[in-house]
């Protein structure tokens, strides 16, 4: 809700729009919107609320509420009248803000009692996790696909909306100094970061069945992986980028069950001190079972197998309660092939090393050597930084304003494909499997450290350590 009063804020929603907020508990529209004023007044990203604005837009708002079947007819009879009243042609678009449980019924009532418009578009935006391995995500596409078309499912990642997400795109295909050394020959490795200082607050009951696997790495990190990694499109549309993006992702080397000692690693944070404050381990968190073996954290050492990448690793990684909240990713290079220079000239010179900050300070920094102004020659790594904050002073908008945005254009560029969300399953299923039978164990690690030491030894094999964010 948010995101769309800053779309009405911008006078960016079409003239013709309504919003119908459906839920099984009782409520009048006035006391919906009352809520949602509240929310927005609270959450969005622009303060204070304009109310001559929110008035005009809290005018498109009513509320339904579906707590049995029967009710879906109700709620087609309120469509079918706003429809008529403000003449949007019967366009449809279902967001499913819900528990993952409630996907196929509420889709399936759609179908059933006849929710989708007689004229125009109908489309439906789901949130993630899709499914909880592949085999769940393709019977969840079954049923989503009785109901909607291919093209008419945007799930939804908001990581893709992101401003530097996107500015990553550009960075590649409208630069041509980047390309043509984007590639093994010139990059030594990858690292893609997404740190959280937050625990679990109070997603107990969703986290602990979930886990940093499924909830971080299975979708948001293997989107950027899959961005990073793939070949230019033929064109900016929603079919050639993803057609890109799933040859990466099934050009992936999996990591089979026997493979997760030496290619992954686990962990769980204990107590440990954030920001000076003590917070509680894992374990203690309320909801969560005392014997918990759910993962906090996660570190991977991926392969993509194809000719621009062949032997180049990519180093993914995410935890919470590690001291900063930051995402990033970074293309380390080789160094230069012969060094010219003495040993006590460049010592302790990085070698370049570009990163892209996604959150919370969007912007790209570049890393490399220049001559410090003094008598003889002696060599330091210095970056050169673009923030989007100073560069543009503007602020970006929120990844959810993009989103839905595109969804209601009809523009799935910036959303994920059923192939992709299947490709990304394949991945990730052979570590859980290799996980839930002992091949690898739990390691812990303390609230506020960088993650277990497990972690650090799995990128120090290779004579390279993580970058400290």
């Amino acid at each position: 809700m948010p995101a769309l009063y800053n779309l009405a804020l911008q006078h960016l929603l079409p003239a013709s729009f309504a919003v119908i907020g459906s839920a099984r508990r009782a409520m009048t529209s006035d006391a919906f919107r009352a809520e949602l004023h509240d929310a927005v007044a609270e959450f969005s990203r622009t303060k204070p609320i304009n109310e001559e604005v929110w008035g005009t837009f809290a005018r498109s708002i009513d509320y339904v509420a579906t707590p049995d079947d029967r009710s879906y007819d109700e709620l087609r009879q309120v469509l079918a009248r706003i429809d008529g009243e403000i003449g949007a042609n019967g366009n449809r678009l279902f967001y499913l803000a819900t528990p993952p449980a409630a996907y196929e019924p509420i889709i399936r009532a759609i179908g059933v009692h006849g929710l989708r418009g007689e004229t125009g578009w109908s489309r439906v935006v789901v949130e993630k996790p899709y499914g909880h391995d592949l085999k769940s995500a393709m019977e969840l596409t079954g049923v989503v696909q009785d109901v909607f078309r291919e093209d008419e499912v945007f799930r939804i990642d908001h990581y893709l909306g992101k401003e530097t997400v996107q500015n990553l795109l550009v960075l590649r295909f409208a630069n041509s100094i980047f390309e043509p050394i984007w590639t093994r020959q010139y990059v030594d490795h990858v690292q893609i970061t997404a740190a959280e200082s937050i625990g679990i607050e109070e997603r107990a009951g969703y986290y602990d069945s979930v886990g940093a696997m499924r909830d971080i790495v299975q979708n948001h990190l293997l989107q950027l992986v899959a961005l990073v990694g793939m070949e230019p499109p033929a064109a900016f549309d929603d079919r050639s980028v993803r057609d890109e993006k799933v040859k990466v992702l099934r050009a992936l080397r999996q990591i089979a069950p026997d493979d997760v000692g030496e290619l992954t690693v686990r962990g769980q944070y204990g107590p440990g001190f954030i920001d000076g404050e003590r917070v509680v381990g894992y374990r203690e968190e309320h909801g969560v079972a005392p014997d918990s073996q759910t993962e906090t954290y996660v570190a991977l050492k991926c392969f993509i197998d194809n000719w621009r990448w062949e032997g180049t690793p990519f180093y993914i990684r995410t935890g919470k309660r590690l001291p900063k909240r930051t995402t990033e990713i970074a293309i380390r290079f080789r160094v230069a092939p012969h060094r010219i220079f003495t040993r006590e000239a460049s010592e302790g010179v990085d070698a370049n090393e570009l990163v892209i900050r996604i959150q919370p300070d969007e912007g790209i920094s570049l890393t490399f050597g220049a001559k410090v102004p003094v008598q003889g020659l002696r060599i330091r790594s210095v970056n050169m930084d673009f923030g989007y904050g100073e560069s543009f002073m503007v602020d970006a908008p929120d990844s959810y304003e993009t989103l839905i945005l595109d969804a209601l254009r009809g523009d799935a560029t910036l959303f994920t494909r059923r192939d992709e969300v299947e490709q990304q399953w394949a991945f990730v299923d052979p570590i859980l499997d290799g996980w839930r039978a002992g091949r690898q164990e739990l390691a812990t690690y303390a609230a506020g450290a960088w993650g277990p030491e497990e972690a650090d030894a799995l990128i120090a094999r290779d004579g390279r350590a993580w970058r400290r964010p």
